[in-house]
């Protein structure tokens, strides 16, 4: 019988959900490396981890494949496919999101072992003239093994690249990579930032070298020798000439039905589409296929890979922090409980989510996904739990006392920061920059606070300046890098998949917020006393009687733009990625306001001349008020500029 257990057992949620699953598995002692998990305990553990999953986080359907160190395999499926179907650990396919990648990873590894791609030379070497990456300004050339760990230096674009915008469907990988090419903003090899562009790119020139296309290339070279009959990277969809053949009829009718959890209840969405980037994420397949790709990959790489790519997909080729993933040759290096480490990729669509964990020093992988927007949590937890739970002692781990003298250098370190994984000019760049931002703070105790997507964490003074280590007793490090000043000017996320930049004065979130605030406090003012004013005997000049219109003018033009942004309500006030016509409409208020406030300026020396008989005409305060009206609008401007929301066409 399943039942509640103590939190002592196993604390699933940091909020306090507790695990269930059988007294036995419980009582059981922790295993050594290369012991597999007795058949039964590992069921209870999983079908716990599962139902308190599905119930807390309303996920509508998990798949489960643990492969043990023994060639056993524990395959286990739950809840609703969609279209009235269970799911089925064997039949079900899952589209797996960015696991895509490493099998797109294993095919460029394929074909540095036959000879025809190297690792060190430019990417540019295996494109057509059509496609390949311009210098833009950088000195160094993009190069192979630069795709393999995101460092290439491309910014990161949502609108109309990943997945394709409305409209571009249909098109091929090759037309894809040359018409959504997105900037460079650094030198390559620099740090990791995710590209899904970058592993298209890397699927691609794997295809082109292995002589067709990407599709055919996998399942010729990866997906046959496995006998992974129910894995594709096709798409449902009708035949067209030029394009991969579609999804089979019989896999299309097996793929889950992808769900939104809405707080009522679960809202079917549309197959997500991705083929025309199909290298960065377009597969699906079942837990029962992710068991044999796991298995062969644990135990060396036999028939897809030799020994060069099996020892590369366990090699880090950037040098990070410990705790932190240096991109094993585009295999994540993540941290599990105990000081073990995986190998592996997680995989992430606005419906599904999925991990893949390869442990070797404990022989076993895990691979779990999901088919609700909800079930991230559960796919990136579910590896750590069970090596907790089967290999690691219950011995708490110890909490480090803050450094009172932190609080002292607070600065070198405080205030706000932002993701390298973005776009960074046109309104993508302002969908990011006008919202709050990640920070790091010191607490009054003397602890370094990071806040990154939304989860805080705790950390303490370790070997020398800039370093610092899990507070909480974990394995993470973190690393600033130092300008001369010993200010810190970034740090890599745990994951790889980005690094956080300090925002600076022109950036920082404080002050455009004060800003706004000043400039819509400046429109009310104006448009105040202009409705004031009506019917006084004033007498002002011709050129102060245009200048009063303008500012009228610039004011209801200024509060219209930032009306449309806090009308989207996402985030402190500002529009978020995504908003689509209002940013645009908004940006072209903007850049009107900011054309006026400029012509304002222009203005401002006829306005202040007194009238030309001696009587009528502006006073001091009325001339102080306009002055700071334009000094407002255009600093609001120029901080609106540096964010990129004044080109509503970019």
């Amino acid at each position: 019988m399943i039942r509640r257990v103590s939190s002592r057992c196993l604390t699933l949620r940091g909020l306090g959900a507790i695990l269930l699953f059988a007294d036995t598995a419980c009582a059981a002692g922790k295993l050594a490396p290369g012991q597999p998990v007795p058949a039964i305990e590992l069921e209870r553990f999983v079908d716990g981890a599962v139902a308190d999953a599905m119930a807390v986080d309303h996920i509508a359907g998990v798949a489960v494949a643990v492969v043990q160190p023994d060639g056993q395999v524990f395959l286990k499926g739950y809840g609703d496919a969609g279209r009235g179907r269970a799911v089925d650990p064997r039949d079900t396919l899952f589209r797996i999101g960015s696991i895509s990648k490493t099998f797109t990873w294993i095919t460029l590894m394929r074909q540095v072992e036959a000879g025809r791609v190297r690792l060190d030379a430019p990417v540019n070497a295996y494109l057509p003239p059509r496609l390949r990456i311009p210098s833009q300004g950088f000195g160094r050339p993009i190069r192979i093994v630069d795709l393999m760990a995101h460092t290439a230096g491309f910014e990161d674009r949502d609108y109309g690249r990943i997945p394709l915008s409305a409209g571009a469907e249909g098109v091929t990988l090759e037309t894809a990579l040359e018409r959504f090419r997105p900037n460079r903003v650094r030198e390559p090899g620099v740090l990791a930032s995710y590209s899904n562009y970058g592993a298209a790119l890397a699927g691609y020139i794997a295809a082109r070298a292995a002589g067709g296309d990407f599709e055919a290339v996998v399942e010729r070279d990866i997906l046959r020798p496995l006998d992974m009959a129910s894995t594709t990277f096709r798409e449902p969809g009708k035949a067209a000439p030029g394009r991969p053949a579609p999804m089979s009829g019989d896999l299309a009718r097996r793929v889950a039905t992808g769900f939104i959890w809405d707080g009522v209840g679960y809202r079917p969405i549309p197959f997500e589409r991705l083929a025309e980037i199909a290298p960065a994420g377009a597969a699906s397949a079942t837990a029962a296929d992710m068991a044999l790709y796991m298995r062969a990959q644990l135990a060396g790489g036999a028939p897809i890979y030799g020994p060069a790519a099996a020892q590369a997909f366990r090699t880090p080729i950037l040098s990070v922090p410990e705790g932190t993933n240096g991109w094993a040759h585009g295999f994540m290096v993540r941290p599990l409980p105990g000081g073990w480490k995986s190998y592996g990729h997680g995989g992430s669509l606005d419906a599904f989510f999925s991990n893949m964990a390869l442990i070797p020093a404990l022989g076993t992988g895990v691979f779990v996904a999901t088919n609700t927007s909800t079930g991230k949590p559960f796919a990136e937890r579910l590896p750590a739990l069970l090596v907790q739970r089967f290999y690691v002692d219950d011995a708490a781990p110890r909490k480090a006392a803050g450094d009172p003298r932190l609080v002292a250098h607070a600065g070198l370190y405080a205030g706000a920061y932002y993701t390298t994984r973005r776009a960074y000019s046109g309104l993508e760049a302002f969908s990011v920059l006008a919202k709050e931002g990640d920070r790091v703070s010191v607490s009054h105790d003397g602890y370094l606070v990071t806040r990154v997507s939304g989860l805080s964490h705790r950390w303490v003074p370790d070997r020398a300046a800039g370093q610092f280590r899990d507070a909480d007793g974990g394995s993470a490090r973190l690393r600033f890098t130092l300008d001369d000043q010993g200010r810190a000017t970034r740090f890599p996320g745990a994951r790889g998949t980005f690094s956080l930049e300090r925002a600076g004065l022109l950036l920082d979130p404080g002050l455009f917020k004060v800003t706004s605030g000043l400039a819509i406090a400046a429109a009310l003012l104006a448009l105040g006393g202009g409705v004031a004013r009506r019917g006084r005997d004033i007498r002002p000049t011709r050129w102060q009687r245009c200048a009063a219109v303008a500012e009228l003018i610039v004011a209801g033009l200024w509060l219209s733009a930032v009306g449309l942004l806090i009308g989207r309500g996402d985030g402190p006030g500002f529009v978020g990625v995504g908003s689509g016509p209002l940013l645009i409409a908004a940006s072209w208020l903007a850049l009107a306001a900011a054309a006026g406030s400029l012509m304002l300026l222009l203005l401002t020396p006829a306005a202040f001349r007194a009238a030309t008989d001696g009587t009528g005409g502006w006073g001091s305060w009325r001339k102080l008020r306009h002055g700071a009206a334009i000094a407002v609008f255009l600093t609001f401007a120029l901080q609106i500029a540096v964010r990129g929301g004044l080109a509503p066409w970019a």
